[in-house]
């Protein structure tokens, strides 16, 4: 398959049509609302898409989540679970597929990444300790404050312009890094926190060439390195694409080098690993894989299942070496990149490059008369709702969440709202009417006006967080 982007509307290529590497055996009917229902739908939700029935739903572009269409073979291993308590022959199949394609010596299996998120924290990090990171994503952030912890943010600085076209937003700033470890000393750093495809900075991905000078630094004051690899094949990807001397190597043997320079890595298997849920945490340090096996048994689950059944595992396993497929990663971030390729020929504003998982939309450039502190990008996920029922997700001011001293809201340089494309479930006719939808909202942008927070929960706000508009 080519690696070009793909044609958009109104370009022409001296080149033969592009087709998803798969065929459609299942379908799942969707409907239209109507623009009636959607005003009461949304209103009844407190203008929160997370708090939106998904019957009222057309197109679901809230998260790539565990929203992934299995294979037959996925299928197929899920009536082969081996549903016994301990010892489960599928945690084996599992283990050994994460030992083969990460290279970590000792997995602990979790209900789902903020599981492994939550043993990791709890196993490393102590009261006072900084957690260096190429951004904050709001989970790992939450466990690491929850173990008594401080996140700092050492990403590049083009990280947050959403128009730069930097190949490796989500690299670490090497300097920022020294410095801090310089400030609090490398005593109080548990570990540097890297994420493959940064979330936050629009699905951006880091080079091999930061993550090897990253494992350098931190080696010479004897810092650990772990890793967010929920969507790290699709970080290969980008190093294939883009870093010099990787080109003629597969997605599989780039993954499995990048967790070279790392002491271990926690996974939302919901993404990359194209299942419906599951987790785990590897790592190469016996002691850190004690503490998590005895952690595991109170928090998840038995040490050979961790909150998951046997059947899950087993479609896990199989995930795993299909992820890792050059034409299934090709394929996914295609699509995504057709989207971004007809917003940006309208003009509309988006995070560029565009990213691996999803479009990220410019909320705070497409709504310059709205402040920060009537939220904009959760706005415009309420416009794109009643405008053609799509669904997508804010990522801003109100998922930066307060200042724990202050209480304050914390006011995030990116202003996005996150159209998230699932894998393997929509066609690209649900792009163009994604993408016709957005520029119909942001035709209307000027008339657009904010909303007020009138619910807070304590913790991770955006998930339950209500809204009424300006009045």
């Amino acid at each position: 398959m080519p690696k070009k982007p793909l044609r958009t509307m109104g370009q022409q290529f001296n080149r033969r049509s592009w087709a998803e590497p798969w065929k459609i055996k299942v379908v799942e009917p969707i409907h239209m609302v109507s623009r009636e229902e959607r005003e009461k739908a949304i209103k009844q939700a407190g203008y929160n898409t997370f708090l939106l029935p998904a019957s009222e739903v057309y197109i679901d572009l809230l998260t790539d989540s565990g929203t992934s269409a299995m294979s037959d073979r996925q299928w197929a291993g899920m009536m082969l679970g081996d549903e016994s308590y301990a010892g489960s022959a599928n945690f084996y199949h599992m283990e050994k597929a994460i030992q083969d394609y990460y290279g970590y010596k000792y997995v602990v299996p979790t209900h789902q990444g903020r599981g492994a998120e939550h043993l990791m924290s709890q196993a490393l990090i102590k009261k006072g300790d900084t957690i260096p990171g190429n951004m904050y994503f709001t989970t790992t952030r939450l466990h690491q404050e929850l173990a008594g912890g401080t996140f700092v943010d050492v990403i590049i600085d083009e990280a947050h312009d959403p128009e730069n076209l930097h190949p490796f937003k989500g690299n670490v700033d090497l300097n920022k890094l020294e410095d801090l470890i310089k400030k609090v000393g490398a005593k109080k750093i548990p570990f540097v926190s890297l994420a493959g495809t940064v979330n936050m900075a629009g699905g951006q991905p880091i080079s091999m060439e930061n993550m090897r000078d990253v494992r350098n630094l931190c080696n010479k004051h004897g810092i650990r390195v772990y890793l967010d690899t929920t969507r790290m094949v699709e970080n290969s990807f980008f190093i294939q694409e883009r870093e010099e001397g990787y080109e003629d190597k597969s997605v599989a043997e780039i993954l499995k080098e990048s967790c070279s320079y790392t002491d271990g890595a926690w996974m939302s298997a919901k993404k990359d690993h194209l299942v419906n849920i599951g987790g785990w945490l590897a790592v190469n340090h016996e002691d850190v894989f004690e503490q998590a096996r005895n952690m595991v048994v109170v928090y998840e689950g038995l040490h050979t299942y961790g909150g998951m059944a046997g059947r899950d595992m087993e479609a896990l396993a199989i995930g795993i070496t299909e992820a890792v497929q050059d034409d299934h990663i090709q394929s996914r971030i295609e699509q995504v990149r057709y989207l971004g390729s007809l917003l940006v020929d309208w003009g509309i504003p988006i995070v560029q490059p565009i990213g691996g998982h999803a479009i990220f939309l410019n909320a705070k450039e497409m709504y310059p008369h709205i402040p920060q502190d009537q939220f904009p990008a959760q706005t415009l996920t309420a416009e794109l709702y009643l405008d053609s029922g799509i669904r997508t997700m804010e990522r801003g001011v109100v998922s930066s969440g307060r200042d724990p001293i202050t209480g304050d809201h914390k006011y995030p340089s990116l202003e996005l709202v996150r159209l998230t494309i699932p894998r393997r479930v929509y066609t690209q006719a649900h792009m163009d009417i994604t993408a016709e939808a957005v520029r119909a909202v942001y035709e209307n942008r000027k008339n657009t006006k904010g909303l007020e927070m009138v619910y807070e929960p304590k913790y991770l706000r955006f998930f339950q967080a209500r809204f009424e508009p300006i009045k």
